[in-house]
């Protein structure tokens, strides 16, 4: 981390919480823009996945499995 961010941190840290959750807000929403070529390439690969799936190469887990596995202590 720079020494600029290492500023950054500190001073956040001394902020009210509520003003913590708006420069986290603010922070997220800077990152979370679209990227065409990200969003072209999972585009691609659900289509392969979903095709898999159809054609009996791949088989489903069903939900209720899935989320007992990370339920488990």
């Amino acid at each position: 981390m720079t020494a600029t961010a290492e500023q950054l941190v500190q001073r956040i840290r001394r902020l009210p919480d509520l003003d913590k959750l708006a420069v986290v807000d603010r922070i997220l929403t800077d990152l979370d823009q679209p990227d065409p070529v990200v969003d072209k390439v999972w585009g691609e690969e659900a289509r392969k996945r979903w095709e898999a799936y159809r054609q009996g190469r791949v088989q489903a887990i069903p939900y209720a499995k899935v989320m007992a596995k990370y339920r488990q202590p």
